[in-house]
């Protein structure tokens, strides 16, 4: 049996379940294809939100115990596990439950399966909850006029490692907080594993970090990072850039691991390790060819401006397409591709996309970084307020951080931003706005911002760019 949609959306993330209930309002009969059997895709519930909440179980704990320092103390905390995770689990199901409330009053058809092209018009869903009838597993044979593709990416496996050694753990398994241990090897100092990072020092676990490149998080500048390493690395976490694993042996007893590089050890035990190396697109794994689209040997599938594939109408959005794998991105264009498949006049015209690290302290940025200024020889302008000077940083006894902003020397334009530190990831959605909006430095400088706040570290920036600032000395130029 089949049946037919004005659109079928391909995937039910951030992006693609913001496409179908944008469509749905604007009047489509949408259908939504998920494999999972909750709506919210890695995002929602292998991702994003369970991670953001047990970094806040992890920086409460941080936050009690430096308190020591100014004559509050607690005793050490008690982990009760099952009660974590029952947290974490408590607030996935409250937004993967709001999802279904949301796609069921929009009469949104949703489907759960694996889904595959059959051709450019029609997907095969192998559903393991019954046919049509309802009555046993069968195929779904679902026809489209239009269909957008948000199938996601996943996590990169690491060759030469041990097979099925359960205590070897992508970012999935490390969510699930089987247990604590006592050594924690992450292998990748990106956004993920340096999260996940943070949340297992919080807990207790000795955790070490090895990265091939020369720095963390390799898409921020130097200088931004630079405060988020020395205060990991003065909490106890072991970091080794510039450095790689070469052999992984399982034993009874523990995994031991051989380095490579001048900052890691020869070699070194560890009770578990976690491997957040990075994240492949899916474009290969649904078929696409059979639709006659293309996908590159990395798995991403090419787009036009207004997210169109080869064929015109069928659509791609989020991770398939390109970098930053990011949910804010894919919703933004799952939204605009909706709205072209209604017949709007839209086109992705973004000039950026903020990147976070929820890690402690948390470091944001966008626009132009300074490396790639320096790339691509462009002529910029940095200035830089930093957080010790910040009354409201100082008053939280966080004052490692800074603000910095990337400007135009002819126009003041602000080309680009960065913070770290506390609540950087707030505060980095007014810099993304002053890029959108064409803002000056002068604009930035001549807006109040509220006293004492974190937020006015961004003025100051820019008074220190217009050579205004009051609250630092710096000689005239």
């Amino acid at each position: 049996m089949s049946e037919h949609y004005d659109l079928v959306v391909l995937g039910a993330g951030p992006g693609g379940y913001t496409a179908a209930f944008r469509a749905a309002d604007l009047g489509k009969k949408v259908a939504l294809i998920e494999r999972h059997a909750s709506l919210g895709g890695v995002c929602l519930n292998v991702g994003c939100i369970p991670s953001k909440a047990l970094l806040h179980v992890g920086q409460v704990i941080d936050s009690a115990a430096q308190l020591a320092d100014h004559g509050v103390r607690f005793g050490a905390p008690e982990i009760d596990l099952p009660a974590l995770r029952s947290f974490k689990e408590g607030v996935v199901s409250k937004l993967t439950t709001g999802l279904a409330g949301l796609a069921k009053r929009r009469k949104v058809t949703v489907i759960t399966g694996e889904a595959q092209f059959q051709d450019s018009h029609h997907l095969t869903v192998a559903t393991a909850d019954g046919d049509q009838d309802g009555d046993q597993d069968g195929e779904r044979v679902v026809g489209f006029d239009h269909c957008i593709i948000a199938a996601g990416s996943r996590v990169v496996q690491m060759p030469g490692l041990p097979d099925d050694d359960a205590r070897i753990m992508d970012s999935t398994g490390a969510l699930a907080l089987q247990d604590i241990p006592n050594r924690l090897l992450v292998i990748g100092g990106g956004i993920i594993g340096l999260e996940m990072a943070c949340v297992y020092r919080s807990l207790g676990a000795q955790v070490s970090v090895v990265e091939m490149m020369d720095q963390l998080m390799a898409g921020a500048d130097a200088a931004l990072v630079k405060p988020l390493h020395q205060h990991l690395s003065g909490l106890g976490v072991q970091i080794w850039t510039g450095s790689k694993v070469t052999a992984v042996k399982a034993g009874k007893a523990a995994l031991s691991v051989q380095f490579e590089g001048e900052q890691a050890p020869n070699s070194a035990d560890f009770d578990r390790i976690l491997v957040a190396v990075g994240r492949r697109p899916n474009g290969d794994q649904i078929g696409a060819e059979r639709a006659g689209i293309d996908v590159d040997e990395r798995g991403f599938i090419a787009v036009d401006g207004q997210l169109r594939t080869q064929q015109p109408h069928i659509f791609a959005i989020g991770d398939l397409i390109g970098q930053p794998m990011l949910a804010h991105k894919a919703s933004y264009e799952g939204k605009l591709a909706a709205e072209v498949i209604a017949g709007h006049d839209r086109i992705a015209d973004a000039r950026v996309i903020p990147s976070v690290a929820y890690t402690d302290p948390e470091v944001a940025w966008v626009g132009l970084t300074e490396q790639q200024a320096k790339a691509e020889g462009v002529d910029v302008e940095v200035s830089v307020f930093p957080w010790a000077a910040s009354g409201r940083a100082l008053g939280m006894d966080r004052s490692e951080g800074h603000t910095r902003l990337i400007s135009a020397p002819d126009t003041g334009r602000v080309l680009g931003a960065g913070v770290v530190g506390c609540h950087a990831g707030d505060l980095i959605a007014e810099l993304t706005l002053a890029i959108e909006m064409g803002a000056t430095i002068a604009d930035l400088a001549l807006t109040i911002h509220p006293h004492p706040t974190l937020s006015e570290s961004v003025m100051m920036a820019a008074e220190v760019c217009e050579g205004t600032i009051t609250d630092l000395y710096l000689p005239k130029r």
